[in-house]
């Protein structure tokens, strides 16, 4: 049995508690908060042990659960690391790139293993097209958020953008060639709404729109490759296929369309979406890794790509401000 400490018990440090304490693979032996009322009230709820002092934590643990907010990820990633403790890190991997290049390069040598919190791997409706071959050739995203302020130390691409940054990177085949983004930081110091567009060697164009202030709830992602459209609302947990029948589509309902090359059928399902709780399956499956000695499923090499994209959007908005 693991033996887990964490770091951060805020919003979602809380959901992390409640799933530690359900997962039979990990023993949680206590937490790290220096905010004295969040402390008292986790402790008093959750009936667990408060560390006031971080490496005493750590020292007890196997691996430490960092949901503490961005800025402090390296210090204590470090700090585990060169203990010898796994880690797990809420995204985005590090606060700078220097950062996130010191990590990877320490988990490279050493014996631990580190995963990314990109929870949107774990979503059900991305894990229902586990089985659908994805090659797409048009992305578009929309992840559109109400205002709050959690998470605004940072900018809309690195709190929202970098889920569909990470979830695209894992998807292509392919090098990225070029960026164009635009952004505006209309309630904090850091973009709050931006508008993405990537392209691939391969000529896989992404269009990604993220917002935390809008009005309504958006986290959408939609494919289109050669003979079939794939949409994913990972908000609302549903996935939708429309292409080409064939005859492997069986039980699905069909239905024709004229076109100027003759009848098409075309085919429309909706994959079973599994019944999971995403962030309890990060975690799971990042226990699983470390007691079999298998890769993570979402490694440091992962977060460092996504924040690289991430942080290359961030310079062409700040140099389209400038020359604006």
């Amino acid at each position: 049995m693991l033996k887990v400490g964490v770091f951060g018990v805020g919003h979602l440090g809380k959901f992390h508690l409640n799933n530690w304490k359900e997962i039979k693979k990990a023993e949680l032996i206590g937490f790290y908060d220096p905010n004295d009322a969040m402390a008292a009230q986790v402790e008093e709820k959750y009936q667990i042990t408060r560390f006031t002092d971080p490496d005493r934590l750590i020292d007890a643990c196997d691996l430490i659960d960092v949901v503490a907010p961005t800025p402090i990820h390296f210090q204590l990633c470090e700090k585990a690391i060169r203990k010898g403790k796994h880690v797990f890190v809420e995204k985005p991997l590090a606060g700078t790139m220097e950062e996130a290049r010191i990590l990877v390069q320490l988990v490279r040598e050493s014996n631990v293993k580190l995963q990314v919190g990109h929870v949107e791997r774990f979503n059900p409706a991305y894990l229902a097209l586990e089985s659908v071959s994805l090659n797409p050739l048009f992305i578009e995203v929309h992840r559109l958020a109400q205002f709050d302020p959690r998470g605004t130390e940072v900018s809309v691409i690195l709190d929202l953008m970098i889920h569909d940054i990470d979830i695209i990177l894992s998807l292509m085949k392919s090098e990225v060639n070029s960026i164009s983004a635009s952004g505006v930081a209309v309630l904090t110091d850091t973009p709050d709404i931006a508008s993405v567009r990537i392209e691939f060697n391969n000529g896989c164009v992404a269009n990604l729109t993220s917002s935390r202030i809008s009005m309504k709830k958006m986290r959408k992602m939609r494919l289109f490759q050669k003979d079939a459209y794939i949409g994913i609302d990972f908000l609302n947990k549903k996935t939708e296929i429309i292409k080409l029948k064939t005859p492997q589509d069986q039980d699905v309902f069909a239905f024709d369309i004229e076109t100027p090359n003759g009848k098409k059928t075309i085919a429309l399902s909706n994959p079973s979406v599994p019944e999971v709780n995403a962030i309890r399956m990060e975690l799971e499956t990042f226990c699983d890794a470390i007691l079999t000695n298998t890769p993570t499923r979402v490694s440091e090499v992962d977060g460092l790509r996504a924040m690289d994209i991430a942080h290359q959007i961030l310079q062409k908005i700040k140099h389209n401000t400038i020359n604006t």
